[in-house]
């Protein structure tokens, strides 16, 4: 078997790849997955201190150029300053993958007040929506790219304390499937939909949560954080040259859906 010769099918040398939400959790894996593939990678989250942090880490761990830019993704001028001060550092964006998320908790339905639900869709929705809009216009100029949005299961089976979030995510998997007919096909867009994975989220799980999650998911667990890794490469890298529009279910078979 030759093994370079796989390999080589996931290589990302050469590549620029911005992750929203890459500070932490999920989206700190793939940063440092990417990173470690042989790309540049600008980490960004909320604080700017949290994204050094993550970014001098994988640095250290991968010898990987690695930028640090603080950005609210429901702030749309703040999604355009990410994009113009990534490009104008590295002078291209591959691959922009729409981490960000947010799930505040509320007592009930009737409590979810209109700014609170205004955030949660900024958040999850619009800038994922401005992010790939401004990346998508550069890269059709230029050589290309790949768009990756992160959904959620939560998006096809919604709980109760999680309607706004699961709508947003709906939202998401639409847009995925828009942009990979808008921006092709120079520009794939394709869509990650994880279930529930053992972050530093999870670590507010309730026993009965954790056994809930045991009990409906087929493979009888939570993920790993690093358990992400293989679709993040997979959508990121040429392995994924005619894969387009596609929502990938990285759960454990927990949700039934044609995904």
């Amino acid at each position: 078997m030759d093994y370079r010769k796989t390999a080589s099918h996931f290589d990302l040398t050469g590549k620029v790849i911005v992750v929203t939400g890459g500070s932490r959790g999920l989206g700190f894996q793939m940063c440092k997955a990417f990173a470690e593939a042989g790309a540049s990678i600008v980490v960004s989250s909320r604080k700017q201190d949290s994204c050094e942090e993550a970014a001098a880490a994988i640095r250290a761990e991968t010898g990987a150029q690695c930028l640090a830019i603080a950005c609210h993704v429901g702030d749309w001028d703040a999604c355009d300053a990410l994009v113009e001060t990534s490009w104008n550092h590295f002078g291209r964006i591959d691959v922009l993958v729409n981490n960000a998320g947010m799930s505040p908790l509320y007592k009930s339905l009737s409590s979810v007040t209109r700014e609170l639900w205004d955030k949660v869709i900024a958040v999850n929705l619009g800038g994922p929506f401005r992010l790939s809009a401004v990346v998508a216009e550069k890269m059709v100029a230029g050589e290309g790219g790949s768009i990756i949005n992160v959904s959620s299961t939560a998006s096809l089976a919604p709980g109760a304390a999680e309607i706004p979030y699961a709508a947003a995510k709906a939202g998401v998997n639409n847009l995925t499937q828009g942009l990979a007919h808008c921006f092709a096909p120079k520009v794939r867009t394709n869509c990650i939909m994880p279930g529930p994975f053992l972050t530093d989220i999870s670590n507010a799980w309730s026993d009965n949560v954790k056994k809930a999650i045991a009990s409906i998911v087929p493979l009888g667990r939570a993920g790993e954080a690093q358990e992400i890794v293989g679709a993040a490469l997979f959508l990121a890298s040429d392995a994924s040259s005619f894969t387009n529009g596609a929502i990938l279910k990285v759960d454990g078979g927990m949700a039934f859906s044609n995904g």
